[in-house]
Formats: structure tokens, C-alpha cells, sequence
């Protein structure tokens, strides 16, 4: 067992928190969704890459304020992004700082995810502005993608570079919670269907995708849990009670594994089964349970 040392309290983070993880994670899943959607260029595929960006852009509205109401001190959110010194203002801008670069992060993605909203809006006739619309093309939608990427893993690299148990004994955590995020954006595109038809399409493609990110986040929960058991710490995020919310955590990979053995890589098939409300909401609800148990399992 690794001798590790963990000299800071628990952070006794609120219910906010939970949420902004989740949000982080869809939303970065959603946008790069869209965009592998987009880049393969059929114009079949476009109504599917346009609720991807819808969804992306919501949480990053409402994310920034979670993490602000958890600090107790709301307004002190700015002071990540602003110096406040006196004879010091400006930019703040610390790379050394992992709450610095996330907070950026947050920021830049938040302009990709907001013109390709607008666009997204044009291209429906909602709204016209076609300056939006020509800046939104695919070289955009990738730097756009790339820090969706950040932001949907960024969350569990928070995590392991803080010094606490559980999540300072693993280095699986940001890849976790990315293949869980873009699992629970994909089951969520696929639910959307349900107001789109048009979309539906591409609901084939979109249930392989599913299938993958489920499998992945299968073998990462095997690191995450073999890391901790090398540490010994194990004990303390798989008991009792937690024991509960990793079940619904492995009920919402139950889809994605099934239409893996069942279907394997062919769209047809288990797709069927994501066409359904329930499906959606069982893989959802574990994208919600992962990071429930994760956060609050190192704060008892």
C-alpha cells in the first residue's frame, strides 16, 4: 500500500457543485458530439449536430453560477478571472493554478458554445444573423471541440491534483469523467430525438457511439477502483452506503453494454432501445451518481 500523506481538510462542497460537474460534462460532450457529427459532412447528419450545440450552450450559463454560489462568497468568482489588488489589476491569469485554467477554460469555451448557439438558431430560421453563421464552420467547431474536451474532463483532473483521499490515489478521474459525460451526452442527444424527427437518422450512429463511450467508462471504473485498492483506500468510496450509487452508476452503462453484445458496431437493432425514454434516463442518472459518489463519498 502507497504511504500517502493528505494534509487538507475536505472542501464540504454543497449540492451546487454536483450539478456544475454535471453540466461541465455534458456540455463539453454534447459540443464535441456535434462537431464528430458535422465533420463527417452529411447533410442527413446536420439536424443531430444542431441539438448538440443547443444543449452545449445552456450549462455554460448556469455552471458559472453554481460554482460561484459554492464558494459562499458569490462575487469573489471574478477574482479568478480579474486581479483585484489595488495597483495590480488586470487579467489574472495564473497557469500554475488549476482553478485559473479551469476558469478560463469555462470562459473561452463559453464563446465557441454561444456562436455556434446563434448559428445554430440561424440555420433553423430563428434568427438571422449570418455573420455567426460563416464563423461557425468546421475549423471552429474543432477548436471548439478541443475545449469542450477540457471541460468535460477537466472536473476529475481538479480532483486528482487536490490532496485528498480517493481522489489524489488515482489517476483515472478526468478520463472518467469524460467517457461518463460524453456517454450521458450521447444517451441525451438520442433522448432529444424524441422533438426533432428529423434528427432521428442519426440516431443509429450516434447508439454505436454510445456503446463505445459506455465500454470505456467501463474499463476506466476498473482503473479508478484498482488505484484505489493499491492505495487503500478503496474501502471508503465502494462501502456502505456508496455501494448503492455505484450500482445505479453500473445500471446507466447497462444500454450502452447491451447493444455491445447484442449488436456490436451495427446501428440497427438495440438503437431501437434508446428510442425509448427509459434508457436515456437510466444512463443519465448515472452520469449523476458517478460524480455524487466520487465528490461526497471523501467528505464523510
Amino acid at each position: 500500500m502507497d504511504d500517502v500523506q493528505h494534509f487538507a481538510g475536505p472542501p464540504d462542497w454543497l449540492w451546487y457543485i454536483l450539478f456544475y460537474f454535471v453540466l461541465a460534462g455534458l456540455s463539453g460532450g454534447s459540443y464535441l458530439i456535434a462537431t464528430l457529427i458535422r465533420l463527417r459532412g452529411s447533410p442527413a447528419d446536420e439536424p443531430m449536430a444542431r441539438i448538440g450545440f443547443y444543449v452545449a450552450f445552456p450549462p455554460v450559463l448556469i455552471a458559472p453560477i453554481l460554482l460561484a454560489l459554492d464558494l459562499g462568497q458569490p462575487w469573489r468568482f471574478w477574482h479568478m478571472l480579474w486581479n483585484m489588488t489595488p495597483g495590480g489589476q488586470g487579467l489574472n491569469i495564473a497557469y500554475w493554478s488549476p482553478m485559473s485554467i479551469g476558469a478560463w477554460g469555462l470562459v473561452v469555451y463559453g464563446a465557441f458554445t454561444t456562436v455556434s448557439f446563434l448559428a445554430a438558431l440561424a440555420r433553423d430560421g430563428k434568427i438571422r444573423l449570418p455573420v455567426v453563421v460563416r464563423l461557425d464552420n468546421r475549423i471552429f467547431n474543432v477548436a471548439g471541440a478541443f475545449f469542450g474536451l477540457f471541460i468535460a474532463g477537466y472536473t476529475g483532473v481538479l480532483l486528482s491534483v487536490s490532496n485528498q483521499p480517493v481522489w489524489s490515489d488515482t489517476w483515472a478521474l478526468g478520463g472518467l469523467f469524460l467517457a461518463s459525460g460524453l456517454s450521458g451526452s450521447a444517451a441525451l442527444l438520442m433522448l432529444l430525438t424524441r422533438f426533432r424527427p428529423e434528427a432521428r437518422s442519426s440516431s443509429g450512429m450516434l447508439s454505436i457511439s454510445e456503446r463505445l463511450y459506455a465500454l470505456l467508462e467501463l474499463v476506466l471504473i476498473t482503473v479508478f477502483a484498482l488505484t484505489l485498492v493499491a492505495a487503500g483506500t478503496s474501502a471508503q468510496v465502494f462501502g456502505p452506503p456508496w455501494i448503492l450509487l455505484w450500482l445505479v452508476v453500473l445500471s446507466g452503462l447497462v444500454p450502452g453494454l447491451y447493444g455491445l453484445a447484442t449488436e456490436r458496431l451495427s446501428p440497427s437493432g438495440a438503437a431501437a432501445l434508446r428510442h425509448s425514454l427509459l434508457a436515456p434516463s437510466v444512463v443519465l442518472c448515472g452520469v449523476l451518481a458517478l460524480r455524487a459518489v466520487v465528490i461526497f463519498s471523501v467528505q464523510v
